[in-house]
């Protein structure tokens, strides 16, 4: 018979155990989070937007009909339970119906991301080429084809040949004959779908995919493409948005009027 001590006993007990699963189960997702190296499926967030609004349902893993996303376990250096590939495994088909994303329920994955707006239906369309899964960086000194042998898996690999990864052939001078073939990624193309780590044929792959913000640096407001219509416009967004643009502009005035620094006094 249980006695009141041994049941009192009984939930201090479970009491601490779960405190103790609660600070292990803490620990183990702050540890997991401070990576930043999981690739995330079409249409995600930003990662740390990502960690919050994702509910670890798996749904998405489900609808992957290749089975390229899992879920992240102990080990896996990303927060446990939410979905995440590695394309030297198994990397994305690049399904045009992109089947992970509509089923995500709390908008981890926006469909907004990987669609593109009909100009005349005024309706979204899924575009997986929008996807900015991550981006493919090519190490130089272990792919083959920067020493002169003949390798274009990656280029034949890629799902947007000639766009996202295209071929610089450059004159072998060593030996007056041979061309080399190097592959080059444009990073604005690129969907970080893997299928190019994938193919690889070194040991271990010479072109790898990276989350993007972890490869690519940011310019800052204040450098302008002179060249594109559209960036100049954002140059004068940034310049009504200062409220001492005139004051700036009288000054420089005053400084380029050469007035009172070349006169006939002196």
């Amino acid at each position: 018979m249980t006695t009141r001590r041994d049941a009192l006993k009984s939930m201090f007990q479970g009491a601490g155990y779960l405190a103790l699963g609660g600070m292990f189960w803490g620990e183990l997702v702050e540890n997991a989070s401070a990576s930043p190296l999981a690739l995330r499926p079409p249409g995600a967030l930003p990662e740390n937007q990502f960690t919050k609004a994702c509910i670890k349902c798996g749904v998405c893993v489900e609808a992957c009909p290749y089975d390229t996303l899992k879920l992240a376990q102990d080990g896996d250096n990303t927060v446990v339970g939410t979905p995440h590939f590695e394309p030297r495994d198994v990397a994305c088909a690049m399904c045009t119906d992109i089947p992970c994303v509509p089923v995500c329920p709390s908008g981890a994955l926006d469909i907004n991301l990987v669609s593109v707006l009909n100009k005349e239906t005024k309706e979204q369309k899924l575009d997986i080429n929008k996807a900015k899964m991550g981006l493919a960086v090519i190490n130089k000194e272990s792919c083959v084809a920067f020493w002169g042998i003949q390798c274009d898996a990656c280029y034949r690999a890629c799902p947007l040949m000639d766009e996202a990864i295209f071929i610089d052939y450059e004159k072998n001078e060593r030996t007056g004959k041979h061309a080399y073939l190097k592959p080059v990624v444009n990073g604005d193309a690129c969907t970080g779908c893997g299928l190019c780590e994938h193919a690889c044929i070194t040991e271990q792959p010479a072109i790898k995919v990276f989350p993007v913000d972890l490869v690519t640096g940011k310019v800052g407001d204040h450098y302008i493409k002179g060249w594109e219509k559209e960036d100049e416009k954002r140059l004068k967004e940034v310049d009504e948005t200062r409220s001492d643009d005139a004051d700036v502009g009288s000054a420089m005035d005053y400084l380029n009027s050469g007035d009172d620094i070349f006169n006939d006094d002196f």
